[in-house]
């Protein structure tokens, strides 16, 4: 008896368009019909948040209107604890998800209500309104011109404009009819603008990240600062030579020509053969797909530093410090510190005093 297996899985991979992958995940996308939930890309694979944060959000997001998502009642319903639920919702908060806001009843009690948006990025760059918002507004405009004929009902007057049109042709009545037409038509203009002035305005504005820049280009490829024949003619051997010890860099001859500046570049700074072939073909990835790409990058990316010279290893020199030899006094015999000999400091005042003292009685 064999191992079971599992032949519905079998025809539905039979289904998958294009040859399956030889890694990685296979997907099996079966529509939904019912009781489903539409979760974006920006939050199902979101690059800070945690993935406990992407689950709690996509479970509020597939709860109905009104459902409690406080910390205790999520732990109710999921297998986290509250802290790990308090850590996942103060997540959402600092991404704009989810939104805790003060809300004062008409009986003044004060609320906190639960705003979860599904795509806050939405929230930061509001749409403009729809077009017929602005070829609704000319439609009063042409109205207040045509109602003198029609004062009932305003709805009539597009209905009995063309018939009236020539009898009143004659009729000097409807001359003065216009000037309290205006404080009618008037009305009309004056509900749009407070309607497209307080539509844009989001409830909130959240801390959303902008969209990610694009990537900086590639480091180039490391050149010698002195290319001779010998770096070349070395680094192409070099590279050439890899194939035996790594069946896998079989590189191309054009291959070779575009890295052979980056180690003559290494073999400048005297780093040692072997050491940049056991760099090179090290801990290799599986499967290798672009051998020649994984040369390159390793290449700029652990370029070695100079060599120091001489002259940057040797300690550096001690300064001098000039010490002041002892003399005797030659008035009292005591110690002192001088670069000459002489007498000490007392003696010098001392007879600093008398010389003073004898010219005072002169």
């Amino acid at each position: 008896m064999g191992t079971r297996q599992n032949t519905a899985l079998a025809r539905a991979l039979a289904e998958v368009p294009g040859p399956l992958p030889t890694s990685g995940v296979i997907h099996i996308a079966i529509p939904h019909t019912d009781r489903f939930t539409i979760v974006g890309n920006h939050l199902a694979q979101h690059p800070d948040l945690s993935c406990t944060a992407v689950g709690i959000a996509v479970r509020i997001q597939s709860l109905p209107q009104g459902i409690e998502v406080g910390i205790k009642a999520l732990a109710a319903r999921c297998r986290e604890g509250e802290k790990r639920i308090a850590a996942a919702l103060r997540e959402l908060e600092a991404f704009g998800y989810l939104q805790r806001v003060r809300d004062r009843l008409p009986s003044g009690r004060f609320i906190t209500r639960t705003v979860f948006c599904n795509q806050p990025t939405a929230l930061v760059h509001p749409r403009r309104p729809a077009a017929p918002q602005h070829t609704a507004a000319p439609a009063p405009h042409p109205a207040p011109a045509q109602a003198p004929t029609s004062a009932p009902a305003p709805a009539q007057a597009p209905a009995q404009v063309p018939m009236p049109a020539p009898a009143t042709a004659t009729a000097p009545a409807p001359a003065p009819a216009p000037p309290p037409e205006p404080d009618t038509s008037a009305p009309p203009p004056v509900p749009p603008p407070p309607l497209l002035s307080a539509h844009p305005a989001p409830l909130f504005v959240p801390l959303v990240p902008p969209p990610t820049a694009p990537k900086p280009p590639p480091a180039p490829l490391p050149r010698p600062n002195e290319p001779t024949p010998e770096l070349d003619r070395a680094a192409t051997a070099l590279l050439s030579d890899l194939r035996r010890h790594a069946p896998q860099f079989t590189l191309s001859e054009t291959d070779i020509r575009h890295l052979v500046p980056g180690v003559a570049a290494w073999l400048e700074r005297a780093a040692h053969p072997d050491a940049i072939r056991r760099i090179l073909t090290t801990d290799l990835p599986h499967p290798l797909r672009h051998p020649a790409k994984l040369l390159k990058h390793r290449l700029t990316a652990l370029l070695p530093p100079p060599l120091p010279g001489a002259h940057d290893l040797t300690a550096p020199a001690r300064p001098r410090i000039a010490v002041t030899p002892f003399q005797n006094c030659d008035g009292c015999n005591r110690v002192f510190r001088s670069p000459t000999p002489g007498h000490c400091r007392d003696c010098r005042e001392h007879r600093a005093h008398r010389s003073e003292a004898t010219r005072t009685a002169a």
